[in-house]
């Protein structure tokens, strides 16, 4: 049976380590990559058995990529801090890890808690994350933001997910939204890509009707509507600070 090494990068993530470690306290080692916590994170991290390392922060796919090259086993589990595994997910990968694995790689479906509830609508599930793989086969990119795992071969998904908790409040949420906005942006001006009225005023209408009416967003009442709307607002503020950078350059 092939071991699995369950890789977390963290800065200031002492009130969700613990529910993450202990999640995945079954797995054959956990590897945590601080980038500077002023809060209990290493420690809380230390305690229950992780290996912990610092590094300089350097981008999400950088720090990633280096978590996965300090573990000692070759399958790797890529947890946030504000995820955590549940039993049944558990219990699928550590059937799957048993029974010689096929593909190279595997999506997990995501699930969020927010605003008191679970959110099984919108862009936000099943939201499909690639965070079980084979290290030789698979690299993260260094994109500013929205990282993600490229493998080379078959990827497959299982079927329990992982559960979320991203934000303790909308006015989190709003911070998060600010400072990925503007990554986003500088990435996409990097790219070659441009705003203008025509993008400010599609495409986050766009968003909207696609989380709210085609993703089901309306049949979680208040909440669909919150989360459709600040999806919505999130491609606004994308664009608009992609067309700040064209008018400064």
């Amino acid at each position: 049976m092939p071991k699995l090494s369950v890789t977390i990068i963290t800065k200031n993530e002492a009130s969700n380590i613990s529910q993450a470690i202990n999640s995945v306290a079954w797995a054959d080692e956990i590897v945590v990559v601080d980038s500077g916590s002023t809060d209990a994170t290493v420690a809380t991290a230390q305690g229950l058995g992780a290996r912990v390392m610092h590094r300089e922060w350097r981008g999400f796919g950088e720090q990633k990529n280096f978590a996965a090259d300090q573990a000692t086993h070759d399958w790797i589990l890529s947890l946030d801090a504000d995820e955590h595994v549940t039993p049944a997910l558990a219990d699928e990968m550590r059937g799957l890890l048993a029974s010689d694995p096929k593909a190279a790689g595997y999506r997990i479906p995501r699930v969020s808690w927010y605003l008191d509830r679970w959110v099984r609508t919108t862009d936000w599930y099943p939201n499909l994350q690639l965070r079980l793989y084979h290290r030789r086969h698979g690299r993260w990119n260094v994109r500013r933001v929205h990282e993600s795992v490229h493998v080379e071969g078959t990827i497959g998904r299982l079927r329990h997910p992982l559960e979320h908790r991203p934000y303790q409040d909308v006015a989190e949420h709003l911070e998060t939204m600010n400072r990925y906005t503007t990554l986003a942006a500088r990435e996409m001006f990097e790219h070659g890509r441009r705003s203008g009225l025509g993008p400010l005023l599609t495409l986050p209408a766009a968003a909207f009707v696609r989380n709210y009416i085609l993703r089901r967003g309306f049949l979680q009442g208040s909440t669909g509507l919150v989360i459709s709307s600040l999806n919505a607002y999130y491609v606004f503020l994308k664009f608009v600070k992609l067309w700040e950078l064209q008018r400064r350059r």
